[in-house]
């Protein structure tokens, strides 16, 4: 008699949705998504597709995980699109498409700024300008940017030219801040996993390995509760100003670049093991 072999474990199918192609400048997006491809195919049954064609095949799968995909605007109409397909259809995507970071924009950092949280001071408006802290520059970005795409470095003149010229809302003014360096913090769900920082200024993606303080992880956990995501991966982007504290540049929230290739092999084991810990949570 032949014997039988048992059946398999019936497993989720999981489409990540990434932009192999996508040229970041001091990163190489396709090589962190291969990897996690990888592993997470030792839980799932795992799919790579464009962003472009997330919507299309959305449907086929039981969760969507959505990772270097690279600026949203590149592909706005396509992202809408999947975002309405992901209601219609109630696919788990991961990150919650609910987030209040950058997922919706920078309006968040203007809100926290008003409200007098740590936070790079940021204004949208003409009539505000007065209400920043005094520099020698400023910095202009769209609140739809992303990968610093529209970012310009202006004097105060040509900032209040830009927010009265461009269409109401839609542009954000900073000061240039004098900082020591760059840190992110990386979490799963709300679990801190590690962080890096830039030692030098002018190097943001060369990155370090940071032994956070608990006075740090106060500070970055304080962005992930205000966000209230149920689950998901979030980092937290911070600069350590002259006098020695921390001010939030961005909450990236949609689709964070991990810089996994900077970390040890343990701290990047320990990483994919909480993130399919995540993903399997919500699968049941």
């Amino acid at each position: 008699m032949t014997a039988v072999s048992p059946a398999r474990p019936r497993r989720t199918s999981l489409l990540l949705v990434t932009d192999l192609a996508y040229e970041a400048r001091g990163r190489r997006y396709c090589d962190e998504d291969i990897f996690l491809a990888s592993r997470l195919r030792e839980t799932f049954d795992v799919a790579l597709c464009h962003p472009r064609d997330a919507a299309a095949l959305l449907e086929r799968f039981g969760l969507a995980l959505v990772r270097n995909s690279g600026p949203v605007l590149h592909y706005q109409e396509a992202y809408d699109a999947f975002r309405a397909r992901a209601a219609e259809a109630g696919t788990v995507v991961y990150n919650p498409l609910g987030g209040r970071g950058d997922m919706a924009g920078k309006e968040y950092l203007v809100e926290l700024s008003r409200a007098g949280l740590p936070v790079i001071p940021t204004v949208d408006r003409a009539a505000e300008l007065a209400t920043l802290p005094g520099a020698p520059g400023y910095v202009v970005k769209p609140k739809l940017g992303a990968d610093s795409v529209g970012l310009r470095f202006v004097t105060a003149g040509e900032a209040r030219t830009a927010l009265e010229e461009a269409a109401e809302g839609s542009l954000l003014v900073q000061p240039r801040v004098d900082f020591r360096h760059e840190v992110s913090f990386y979490f799963v769900d709300h679990d801190f996993q590690y962080a890096l920082y830039a030692p030098d200024p002018e190097r943001r993606w060369v990155l370090e390995p940071y032994a956070a303080s608990a006075e740090d992880l106060a500070f970055a956990r304080r962005f992930v509760d205000w966000n209230a995501l149920g689950h998901g991966i979030q980092r937290v982007d911070a600069c350590r100003t002259a006098e020695g504290g921390l001010l939030l540049v961005e909450l990236e929230d949609l689709n964070p670049y991990l810089s996994l290739d900077r970390v040890a092999e343990d701290v990047r084991e320990a990483f994919v093991a909480r993130l399919t810990e995540s993903l399997t949570s919500l699968t049941g």
